[in-house]
């Protein structure tokens, strides 16, 4: 399996531990992965697109890692429902494989909680999303462009 792993990081140690939960199931699993980042998590679904349309790369799934803290504004409300929505469109209309590890909080200790390898470990838990998915597509007989 050959996965990309898109990551925005805005917040970049609590993106970088994610990674590292994934990289560390991945590896487990014997898949392969490139990785791209992003500015922002609203830009990580358009990246996921662009990667599926590419001739020259072929992903079997991909992970969507990220950190959306809460701040003064209705921001957030916008950045963590759009970048949901559009990994959910991708997923649904599109049959991806996608792990979503994109984490929306409150603050940076519960981040962290839901981040860290001793801990939530949640890019491992999404890299484990995205190979079952993947191993499911291919249960039904789904290839890329069908």
């Amino acid at each position: 399996m050959h996965l990309l792993i898109v990551d925005s990081p805005y917040y970049e140690d609590i993106t970088n531990e994610l990674i590292k939960g994934a990289v560390a199931e991945l590896d487990k699993a014997g898949a392969t992965y490139e990785r791209v980042s992003v500015p922002g998590a609203f830009e990580i679904p358009a990246a996921i697109r662009f990667a599926e349309d590419s001739k020259d790369k072929n992903y079997d799934g991909y992970i969507a890692l990220g950190c959306v803290i809460r701040g003064e504004t209705s921001h957030y409300d916008y950045v963590c429902g759009e970048s949901a929505r559009g990994l959910q469109d991708l997923a649904i209309n599109d049959r991806l494989a996608i792990g979503y590890g994109v984490l929306t909080v409150e603050n940076r200790d519960q981040a962290w909680a839901r981040a860290s390898l001793d801990k939530g470990n949640k890019g491992g838990f999404v890299a484990g999303a995205a190979l079952s998915m993947i191993a499911l597509k291919q249960q039904f007989g789904l290839t890329k462009h069908e």
